[in-house]
């Protein structure tokens, strides 16, 4: 099927699709780590668009993206802009393949934390 793609690139993509059969209708907050960033964004998959987003990239960042405290100052950005933009019912949760510990679980719990309901 997917055979030029790694093992990890195609859990990813199956993750992802379950995902969006499973919440028809619903935002995604999409994950993104590497090794020294994170990143997350709310994705309207029904229109394709991306509604908000917050990255330890972003000029004027007071953390590093390597560690949890920045990622738990991401979540905090991220849960300020999605309630301005009105998205705190109707989301999940779409870690892509990242395991829910360290920096991703810290990452969501500051969202939660800031109002927003996952």
């Amino acid at each position: 099927m997917l055979k030029h793609l790694s093992s990890d690139e195609r859990r990813t993509l199956a993750n992802r699709s379950a995902l969006k059969r499973k919440n028809p209708g619903k935002i995604r907050l999409s994950v993104f780590r590497s090794g020294r960033h994170i990143e997350i964004q709310a994705i309207d998959d029904t229109r394709g668009h991306t509604l908000c987003a917050a990255s330890s990239k972003e000029k004027g960042f007071a953390g590093h993206g390597w560690n949890i405290a920045g990622a738990e100052l991401v979540g905090k950005m991220f849960a300020e802009r999605a309630v301005k933009a009105g998205i705190v019912e109707n989301c999940y949760f779409d870690r892509g393949g990242f395991r829910y510990h360290g920096r991703v679980k810290a990452l969501c719990e500051a969202i939660r934390a800031g109002g927003v309901r996952i």
